[in-house]
């Protein structure tokens, strides 16, 4: 079986853009056209690629065919650019990226290079445990990710690490921890946690053997959660960079590191190159080294 990209890359908008009817309107067609679009494509694939929930979600099958209409997307995209045919809207390059990430070091090699690419990016910002998640997905062409081992078709290259470090206001220091950041102390204190899935505070708190029961704040937006910190709303954990210029207490011992990776596809595409050693560049002089295995 072949697969029409023009209808690989109507399943990828109607996810992109969440309902058939907002797919309809950014592909300029009408919401009975990528319906039949949509019903020729799974007939052929003998098999449901599109959850028609609220919104729209890919099966893991769609998600094979969003993958290979993205890669398409991609290569005609490089094919143009050598051939010398404008395009009127390039298609974005779409990266996941962590939050810490985007609020201290990737935004400068974005900066540096997109202009000379002739192409926008579409930043997905999800934790760094989950973007390789999205790359396997289709739903990007690069991740910013603690993976280590390649997601099928995709290359895989260290970063540098990310090191973190507990620390509290002065005046929250003083008042919960007087005597340090003992057990007894760190089951009562406040924590700033990022959202759900940031399990660096508890981490910590098991290397102290120290309860979880504590309350917790939730602030999902990492300048936020730095000055959440700097504010005395909670103790958490900070990278290097994100505890510069800011008045904060050091809580100890451990440090915590996350080491991050870069992955792609694995593609010809100049662009996606030029960008990938950008933000290679980029970490080396902004992460530590990752350690050797």
């Amino acid at each position: 079986m072949k697969i029409p990209a023009d209808l690989a890359q109507t399943l990828a908008a109607v996810v992109d853009e969440g309902s058939l009817d907002a797919a309809a309107g950014a592909l300029h067609v009408t919401q009975s056209a990528v319906s039949q679009r949509l019903a020729t494509l799974e007939r052929l694939a003998g098999q449901v690629l599109l959850i028609r929930s609220r919104p729209v979600r890919a099966t893991p099958a769609g998600e094979a065919v969003i993958r290979y209409a993205r890669q398409v997307t991609l290569l005609e995209a490089e094919a143009a650019s050598a051939l010398g045919i404008p395009e009127d809207r390039p298609a974005p390059l779409r990266i996941a990226v962590n939050a810490d990430s985007l609020a201290t070091w990737l935004l400068a090699p974005l900066a540096q290079v997109l202009p000379g690419l002739g192409t926008t990016v579409h930043l997905h910002r999800e934790d760094e445990s989950y973007t390789a998640e999205l790359l396997a997905q289709g739903a990007v062409v690069a991740a910013v990710t603690t993976r280590a081992a390649a997601v099928p078709g995709c290359t895989v290259s260290p970063l540098g690490r990310m090191t973190y470090r507990a620390v509290a206001a002065p005046a929250f220091a003083r008042r919960w921890f007087p005597d340090g950041a003992t057990g007894d102390a760190l089951a009562t204190a406040p924590i700033v946690d990022f959202d759900r899935r940031d399990d660096l505070q508890s981490r910590w708190l098991d290397a102290h053997g120290a309860g979880t029961g504590a309350p917790r704040h939730l602030v999902p937006s990492s300048t936020e959660f730095a000055q959440a910190i700097a504010l005395g709303l909670g103790w958490g954990l900070l990278p290097r960079a994100q505890r510069e210029g800011l008045d904060l207490v050091d809580l100890g011992e451990p440090a915590l590191d996350v080491a991050l990776h870069w992955q792609q596809w694995r593609v010809q595409s100049a662009s996606l190159d030029t960008l990938a050693r950008a933000i290679a560049d980029a970490a080396r002089a902004s992460l530590e080294p990752v350690s050797p295995r």
